[in-house]
């Protein structure tokens, strides 16, 4: 697995898993509830917080715009005003930008059309986030991947064969690719997560930074997905699931994200480093718990020791079971009582 920075953090390798908050489109397109959701998210100990850029024009047919869209989650009569409504401007976005960096948090979004793309280049965001909608579209990819900076790619809705095309088209132009493992439905069904692409992808992509990003339910499976490997995890962010807008069922709100990263931490300090040693705490457990060898009977100094004269019992202070054929055939240095725990200092 190969790694690449932000500011203030490494991504992949041996670095802690990188959090990110996807505010998305759940600021409901007021500036106040998205610069609240990044103070948030920030308490929250997101590493980051990502935004969704569109050029609404050049990501929609006219047609497309005109659709009629009347649901309990429409911002407007028609698609195009439902979107328009929740789009902030450039100012926001710089503004937004301004408060990530002071509360210490990477500031990020996904572009979802060149113009968009132009302007987080612009922005200083420090990788390009693209959403699984364009997977598959390559001229949008290699547009990103041209501007220098990392990029990383989500797979939901994507066939394998997809996701080794998209991988290929940018690998030699960014310096650096990530690759999350998602299911495009919200919330997703647990039959429908499936958490070991995230070792397929292990397998396939060594060089990429591979990571997950989940619409689930609850925060379990994003821990299982950081010990199955994943480096970035991505979670739907929202200060309330219960607010209108299509993406909030699938969001975690803050103390649920808070108890996520705080079990994803716990995970990685779990995991260890592979080596299986005697722990210090283990130490007086051991002491307590395990045997020693321990004499059945009276020996006198001089006796050379039999194996009858010698039993396990507990404490393990003493030498122990497993070195019983080093003790039997030594000579006692000292008379020794029965139910004795034997050192090496009692034997020659």
């Amino acid at each position: 697995m190969s790694s690449f920075s932000t500011s203030t953090r490494t991504i992949g390798d041996d670095a802690p898993v990188y959090v990110i908050a996807e505010i998305g489109i759940n600021h409901q397109g007021d500036p106040a509830i998205a610069a609240e959701m990044i103070a948030a998210a920030a308490d929250a100990r997101a590493d980051a917080v990502k935004f969704q850029k569109r050029s609404l024009n050049r990501i929609l047919t006219a047609e497309g715009l005109a659709m009629p869209y009347r649901n309990r989650h429409s911002f407007g009569e028609t698609y195009g005003e439902h979107k328009e409504a929740l789009e902030l401007s450039e100012a926001v976005y710089h503004d937004l930008k301004a408060l990530a960096d002071n509360l210490g948090v990477d500031f990020i979004a996904s572009g979802w059309d060149e113009e968009s793309i132009d302007f987080l280049d612009a922005l200083g965001i420090p990788f390009f986030k693209m959403a699984s909608a364009d997977l598959t579209n390559l001229p949008l990819l290699r547009h990103a991947a041209g501007k220098g900076r990392p990029l990383v790619l989500s797979t939901g809705m994507a066939t394998m064969e997809e996701v080794r095309q998209a991988y290929a088209e940018v690998r030699e132009t960014a310096p650096a690719v990530g690759i999350l493992q998602c299911t495009s439905t919200y919330p997703s069904p647990f039959s429908g997560i499936d958490l070991r692409v995230i070792q397929t992808y292990l397998r396939e992509f060594p060089e990429a930074v591979i990571g997950y990003s989940g619409h689930e339910l609850g925060i379990a499976i994003s821990t299982v997905a950081a010990a199955l490997g994943a480096k970035i995890v991505e979670r739907h962010f929202t200060l309330d699931r219960t607010m209108k807008g299509g993406d909030h069922a699938a969001s975690l709100e803050p103390h649920g994200f808070a108890k996520m990263v705080r079990d994803i931490r716990h995970v990685e300090e779990a995991l260890g480093s592979g080596e299986k040693r005697l722990q210090e705490g283990e130490v007086p457990v051991r002491e307590k718990l395990a045997k020693s060898i321990v004499t059945t009977a009276p020996i006198a100094r001089g006796t050379r020791i039999e194996r009858g004269l010698l039993t396990t019992k507990g404490p393990g202070t003493g030498i122990s079971p497993a070195r019983l054929a080093e003790v039997v055939g030594r000579v006692a240095s000292r008379d020794l009582q029965a139910d004795r725990i034997l050192t090496w200092e009692d034997l020659q």
